[in-house]
């Protein structure tokens, strides 16, 4: 195994301190696009770029931007998971931009969870 390197350990402070963010209060809300090669393929990054510019319109600056590798989950891409503190994790199927849209304004700034995209709530399968 590799020794870790004074590099490696700072990235791996500035990753745990972003994701403390989200518990210790300073951020309400984690969106997590799902950003594998599948995730790519299929769509990704222009939900990447719709979440970012939205957030950028509306001046919300307790939402905390992240992405991952692949679910394993390709079929279902891209695949985006909403985290609101105090609440289960969501997990939305098959998004595109103008998705990706609605589940910022509906359920990251008003609560509202848009049902019809939903793949899991927790842990649990919804389809």
């Amino acid at each position: 195994m590799a020794k870790l390197t004074i590099n490696d350990l700072k990235k791996i402070k500035e990753k745990v301190h972003k994701e403390m963010a989200l518990r210790d209060g300073t951020r309400r809300v984690k969106v997590t696009v799902h950003m594998g090669t599948c995730g790519i393929a299929s769509g990704a990054n222009e939900v990447m770029d719709a979440i970012l510019q939205e957030i950028e319109e509306t001046g919300v600056s307790d939402v905390f931007v992240t992405t991952s590798g692949c679910m394993g989950l390709c079929s279902r891409e891209p695949l985006v998971t909403v985290e609101i503190i105090n609440k289960e994790p969501i997990k939305y199927e098959h998004m595109n931009p103008n998705k990706m849209r609605q589940v910022f304004r509906k359920h990251i700034l008003e609560g509202e969870v848009q049902t019809p995209f939903v793949l899991a709530r927790g842990t649990e399968v919804v389809k």
